[in-house]
């Protein structure tokens, strides 16, 4: 199973925690969608990175997908030529999406979207959003491996990319994104983490500890070690990485859904942390995957 379907199988547990609400998530989700076809942003565009979240989010909540409008924004892209690492990752993972649920309309141009992600390749075999870079980032190598599972495409060097990523273990117990940081971050690590459960390589066990000790006192995750507050987006990589793990959160559970419970508005969204007056397609979807997960 890929990364994606991993999680959209997850997210999708969330109305059990939700209830009634599912449904102001799912109306919330309908109208952040754009005449093009397309997810807005957080200025009020439509944007591929954001579009992955809207769409992903209403497969989670089985809601009825307008696929042709879709489908019609995903091909003004073309091939992804101009776009950078990230949206031509979001290209690949929109159009699996679309081509899931079997329709014609979502034929994906799989052949040349691989081929360009293949040029951020790093020189270490890891891959980074900036072409030509020496080593990869924790970040570029989950983009990649799920791109790469989202498109069915023929893909080699999962052992090079793996030593990439041992290059940013930190002494921590964790993984940086960079090779330049010394300590450990929690979506680097949960990046990594489930970016080497993909490739079948092993984990040390360590790593679920270090995420475990992020926990907040009030629920939620933090970011790194000393981080103010806890966010949604660490919150719900690091219940994703736990659960891949397979640790236990039996002892973090209900703060970390009274967490999620202080980002939730009653239109139907949940914002990214405390400090956050926003809401997006994005964290409404790291609530449902996070909810999916404290379901369980």
């Amino acid at each position: 199973m890929s990364m994606r379907l991993e999680m959209l199988q997850v997210a999708r547990l969330a109305p059990k925690l939700l209830g009634d609400s599912a449904g102001l998530v799912r109306r919330f989700l309908e109208h952040e969608q754009k005449e093009d076809g397309g997810f807005q942003d957080r200025s009020g565009k439509s944007d591929l990175y954001y579009t992955v979240f809207g769409l992903d989010g209403l497969l989670a909540l089985q809601a009825e997908i307008p696929r042709a409008r879709i489908a019609g924004y995903l091909k003004s892209f073309g091939n992804g030529e101009g776009l950078d690492f990230v949206h031509l990752c979001c290209l690949a993972r929109a159009w699996a999406a679309l081509s899931n649920q079997g329709r014609p309309e979502s034929v994906q141009p799989t052949t040349e979207i691989a081929r360009r992600i293949e040029t951020f390749r790093a020189r270490d075999g890891g891959y980074h959003s900036v072409p030509g870079s020496e080593s990869g980032t924790a970040y570029a190598a989950f983009l990649a491996v799920g791109a790469y599972q989202d498109l069915k495409a023929e893909w080699h060097g999962a052992m090079r990319l793996a030593q990439s990523l041992k290059f940013l273990e930190t002494n921590d117990g964790a993984w940086a994104n960079e090779r330049s940081a010394k300590i450990g971050s929690t979506n680097a690590t949960a990046a990594a983490v489930t970016t080497l459960r993909n490739l079948n390589m092993p984990v040390n066990h360590s790593a679920g500890d270090w995420l475990l000790a992020r926990c907040h006192a009030e629920g939620g995750f933090l970011a790194a070690p000393g981080a103010p507050l806890p966010d949604l987006l660490s919150t719900a990589t690091a219940l994703h990485a736990l659960a891949g793990l397979q640790v236990s959160i039996a002892d973090v559970k209900e703060k970390c859904i009274d967490f999620i419970d202080t980002l939730w508005t009653n239109e139907g969204a949940f914002h990214g942390q405390w400090a956050d007056d926003h809401v997006d397609c994005e964290y409404t979807y790291y609530g449902l995957l996070a909810l999916g997960h404290l379901s369980l």
